[in-house]
C-alpha cells in the first residue's frame, strides 16, 4: 500500500502547484487592446526639449525680447569727460530729454570752426558775385573770378564739414548762430524709455563710440523662441501662440507668429521664431523667459 500510496499523493500536489502557476498568470494578464489604448493616450514628448505638447500643439521655450527699433544705445562721434548726470538704472525718460553733459575742449573747436567758415562763407559769396557780374561785363578778368569762386567753394565745402559733424552731435547749426558758442555738450535721447546699462558718472571719461547707456522701450515687447528643423513642417506666420511667463504663475498670454528665422544654426540645429505679443502687461522685462506652445496648421 505504501508503494501506491507515495506516487498519487505527489502527482496531487504537482497538479495542485500547476493550477496555481497558471491562476497568477491569469491574474497579471491584460489585454493588448487596452495596452495599446494606454499607450496613444500618452502626450507627446519632444527627445531634444523634453517638453511635453498636446498632438496638435507644440511647445518651445524662449525669452520676451524688443524690436530692434525699441531700443537704443547712446553713444557720441565725440569723447569728453562726464561734467553732470542725474541718470539712475530703470529710470523713464522722455524722447529728446538731457541725461548728461559731457566736457570736451574739442567741441568748443568744432562750434568755432563752423561759425568762422560761416562769415567767411558769406563774404566770399558775396565777392563771387561780385566777379562774377563783373566777368559778364567784361570788366574783370577771367584769373579773378575763378579764383573767387574756387575761394567760395572751398570754404562752403568747409563751414558743410563742421555743420555736418555738429550735427552728429545732435547741435543744430540754426541753434548755434542764435545762441553762440556752448561749452558743454548735451547728451539726449533719441527713444523714450527706461534707462538700462548706465556705464556713466561724473568724472569718467568717455571715449568716442562708447555707450554711455541703453534706453528700452517696453510698449510693444516680442517672443523669440526656439525651434528645431523638425517642427517646420507644421509652422508659419500668422500660427496663434500661447505661453506662460517664468515668475508669473499660471497666467496664459496669447499672441501671433510673425516671422521664421531662414538660418538653421549649426551646432544645435535650431533657429528663432518671433511672434507679436497682444496683451500688454507692465511686469514684462526683455529677457524673461517663456514656454510657448504654438497652435499647428
Amino acid at each position: 500500500m505504501k508503494k501506491i500510496f507515495y506516487p498519487v499523493l505527489l502527482l496531487a500536489l504537482t497538479a495542485c502547484k500547476g493550477n496555481q502557476q497558471t491562476t497568477d498568470t491569469e491574474s497579471v494578464t491584460v489585454p493588448v487592446s487596452e495596452v495599446a489604448a494606454d499607450t496613444t493616450a500618452q502626450p507627446e514628448v519632444d527627445a531634444i526639449t523634453s517638453a511635453t505638447s498636446k498632438p496638435n500643439q507644440v511647445s518651445f521655450n524662449g525669452r520676451i525680447v524688443l524690436p530692434p527699433q525699441r531700443q537704443a544705445t547712446i553713444a557720441l562721434t565725440m569723447g569728453g569727460v562726464v561734467k553732470n548726470t542725474s541718470l539712475l538704472p530703470g529710470q523713464y525718460v522722455s524722447k529728446n530729454a538731457v541725461i548728461a553733459t559731457l566736457e570736451n575742449p574739442e567741441f568748443i573747436t568744432l562750434q568755432q570752426t563752423y561759425l568762422d567758415s560761416h562769415a567767411q562763407t558769406e563774404y566770399l559769396q558775396a565777392e563771387f558775385e561780385r566777379q562774377k557780374n563783373l566777368s559778364a561785363e567784361q570788366a574783370a578778368s577771367q584769373k579773378k573770378y575763378q579764383q573767387s569762386k574756387a575761394d567760395y567753394l572751398s570754404m562752403k565745402s568747409r563751414q558743410d564739414a563742421a555743420a555736418a559733424q555738429l550735427s552728429l552731435l545732435g547741435i543744430s547749426p540754426e541753434t548755434l548762430l542764435k545762441d553762440g558758442i556752448q561749452p558743454l555738450l548735451e547728451v539726449r535721447t533719441p527713444i523714450s524709455g527706461y534707462a538700462a546699462n548706465v556705464a556713466m558718472n561724473v568724472g569718467k571719461y568717455i571715449n568716442p563710440g562708447e555707450a554711455l547707456c541703453e534706453i528700452i522701450d517696453k510698449s510693444t515687447p516680442i517672443l523669440c523662441l526656439t525651434t528645431y528643423e523638425k517642427d517646420l513642417a507644421d509652422m508659419q506666420t500668422g500660427s496663434p501662440v500661447q505661453f506662460r511667463v517664468n515668475g508669473m504663475g499660471k497666467q496664459t498670454f496669447h499672441g501671433t507668429v510673425v516671422s521664421i528665422g531662414q538660418k538653421v544654426d549649426e551646432t544645435n540645429r535650431s533657429l528663432e521664431v518671433y511672434a507679436s505679443i497682444k496683451e500688454t502687461n507692465p511686469q514684462f522685462r526683455p529677457g524673461m523667459y517663456v514656454t510657448a506652445h504654438i497652435q499647428k496648421h
